[in-house]
This record gives structure tokens, C-alpha cells and sequence, in this order.
């Protein structure tokens, strides 16, 4: 029963994150943070080196993952281990379709071919064909609009 329980746990907090994700970077990367995010909106050929100051967040996601390993492991509240281990697995997620896969910051696999991949893609375009923090659009990451999967560019 423990195990069932851990993992309805721990998908729950994959999904949450999601929303967590989405409202930190409607209102805290494009809002009182945007100078760390404001250099990941710049074309490649502007940046300066590998890393952004936008990779900064990754760190901020990761406090409250160790937080909830130490705590979860410590105290007589150990589902909170796995709301740890969800938020662990979100920005594992995360890193491989926004780094890796949209991104290509890695060169580890090449852009796949799915509606849902493409939704994606178009999605995080028009996200990124704002420069600025204000009237952006398309703030999560793995659930999309519909509007995303048509071909047409009606956003």
C-alpha cells in the first residue's frame, strides 16, 4: 500500500510541478527575475558562452527538491521524500525537452516528429518570438495549447 501511495505521490508532484513551473515563469522570470531570464530570449549568435544566468533556476527548482529529500528522510513525514523524488524527475524532464530537445544545447538527439513534438516546438516559438517580459505567451512546457498542434500560426 506504502508503494502505491509513494507513487501517487510522487506523479502528483511531476504534475504540479508543471503549474509551479508555469507560474514562476509567467511571474517571476518574466516579472521581478527577468534580469537572470532575460538573456535565455536572446538569439544564439548573442550570447556570450555555454551557460546563461537563466540556468541560475535550476538551482533555485533544486532547493526545494533537497529540502524535501531531507526532510522526507528525516522526519516521520516520508511521503515528503517522494514529492522530492517527483520534483527531481520533473527537472530531469524538463532539462531534456527544454535544454536538449528545443533548445539543442546538447547535440544528443535530433528533433523527433510527432504532433505532440511539434506542438511543442511551435509553442515554445512563439514564446520565444517575444524579446521582451511583457505580452508573452506560452509559459509551460509539457502541456500545450490546442491551438499549438495545427499547422497554421493563429497565435
Amino acid at each position: 500500500m506504502d508503494t502505491l501511495i509513494y507513487t501517487i505521490v510522487t506523479i502528483a508532484a511531476i504534475v504540479g510541478m508543471e503549474f509551479i513551473a508555469w507560474f514562476a515563469h509567467k511571474y517571476i522570470m518574466h516579472g521581478f527575475l527577468w534580469n537572470w531570464h532575460e538573456d535565455h530570449h536572446l538569439p544564439k549568435h548573442e550570447k556570450e558562452g555555454f551557460f546563461e544566468k537563466n540556468d541560475l533556476f535550476f538551482l533555485v527548482f533544486a532547493i526545494p527538491s533537497a529540502a524535501c529529500y531531507i526532510i522526507g528522510s528525516s522526519t516521520p513525514h516520508f511521503w515528503l521524500f517522494f514529492v522530492g523524488v517527483g520534483i527531481s524527475i520533473y527537472g530531469l524532464i524538463y532539462f531534456l525537452i527544454h535544454d536538449v530537445y528545443i533548445h539543442q544545447r546538447f547535440s544528443w538527439f535530433r528533433q523527433l516528429d510527432s504532433p505532440y513534438s511539434r506542438a511543442i516546438l511551435r509553442a515554445h516559438g512563439a514564446h520565444h518570438a517575444k524579446r521582451e517580459k511583457e505580452d508573452g505567451v506560452s509559459f509551460g512546457l509539457l502541456f500545450v495549447h490546442p491551438k499549438y498542434f495545427r499547422k497554421r500560426k493563429s497565435w
